[in-house]
């Protein structure tokens, strides 16, 4: 029997209903449903609608802030610093892209950096809303509330997965790139060490410092850690990376992993670049169009499996799943089914009904 399938639309439309009778506005629900649909979408399973039942708890014990709009810390004419107040991430990024971008078509750049915000979801979710328009993205994300992540060398955690991300038009597909600067996710390790299964590789420590697929080691005393990208070998190249997206939001948000903790969020850096300031939008697109294309053109190292560019898979994926249905991963509805018996909202259809 195949697993069931849901159209997307009956997803977001269900999750902003949720979203709503938790307490936040339809253009609040709205927006953080459609993030998480679009992970979905695009396959990234523990950023999507897997979280969406967390959230939902985050409003019901008032950690998530219902009502509002950021607070303006600075502002200067390619810049603009915000307070999110705990406000729901997907929200306050959309928002931020809406302000970066009119930045960027005036002053060639917008810069938003985010302090306190509340989880912001997939990262890869938001890019191709920019690339669409001709610009180049980046966005880059930590939570100061949290430490899963040692830094190399080191047995005590410090960060998060910190990921960094950025979306590049092309004359075709856009290239979208979404890492964390860790070798895996909490929401990869959390799910794997539920359903007693092991990570593809050693990418977490043990307390003692031997490195293990075992993401169970995360949980036993001494309590392990993520290792940063690279591993046991190049960590350090991910150690730096970690530390730059440090400096990207903590640092340019000035509040961080200096102050006290106030629970699951965010603080975050976004970016918008109008390649029309620069050398102008038909150079940028030709010089990326001939690398992608010389990067699809490389022989294969193992037959039959082309090389294909960053967030390829996952953009082909969404229009696939956007005309046949989406598929979730087993424990998500199930999760959900529970919210909506609590809030008084009907489950959709699956989409073979």
């Amino acid at each position: 029997m195949s697993s069931p399938t849901w159209h997307a639309d009956d997803l977001t439309a269900f999750a902003t209903q949720l979203l709503q009778a938790a307490g936040l506005s339809h253009d609040k629900a709205q927006a953080v449903a459609g993030i998480l649909v679009e992970a979905d979408l695009m396959g990234h399973s523990t950023h999507g609608l897997a979280l969406l039942a967390p959230y939902l708890a985050e409003l019901e014990s008032g950690s998530m802030t219902r009502e509002g709009e950021p607070e303006v810390v600075a502002d200067a004419p390619a810049a603009l610093t915000w307070d999110g107040r705990r406000l729901p991430g997907p929200w306050l990024v959309l928002r931020a892209m809406d302000a970066a971008t009119e930045r960027a078509k005036r002053c060639g750049t917008g810069t938003v950096v985010i302090r306190r915000s509340h989880h912001i979801a997939c990262l890869a979710a938001y890019h191709e809303r920019a690339t669409r328009q001709g610009l180049l993205m980046l966005l880059a994300c930590s939570d100061p509330n949290v430490a899963s992540v040692a830094p190399f060398g080191g047995l005590d955690p410090v960060f998060t997965p910190n990921p960094i991300s950025a979306g590049i038009p092309t004359p075709g597909l856009p290239v979208v790139v979404d890492i964390s600067t860790s070798a895996t996710t909490n929401g990869l390790t959390n799910r794997l060490h539920q359903e007693g299964r092991r990570l593809p590789a050693p990418w977490v420590i043990d307390g003692r410092g031997r490195p293990s697929d075992d993401p169970a080691v995360l949980f036993d005393e001494p309590k392990g850690t993520i290792l940063p990208l690279g591993g046991m070998d190049s960590g350090h190249k991910g150690y730096g990376l970690t530390l730059l997206v440090e400096a990207l939001t903590g640092g340019l948000a000035g509040h961080g992993r200096a102050d006290p903790r106030e629970g699951w969020g965010a603080t975050v850096f976004m970016q918008i670049i109008d390649p029309r300031a620069f050398a102008g939008i038909d150079a940028f697109t030709r010089q990326t169009g001939a690398v992608t294309q010389r990067c699809r053109a490389s022989r294969p190292a193992n037959a039959g499996t082309p090389v294909r560019t960053p967030g390829e898979h996952g953009l082909q994926l969404a229009a696939q799943q956007r005309a046949q249905g989406v598929a979730l991963y087993p424990s998500i509805m199930p999760a959900l089914e529970a919210w909506a018996g609590k809030l008084s909202v009907p489950l959709p259809p699956p989409a073979d009904l």
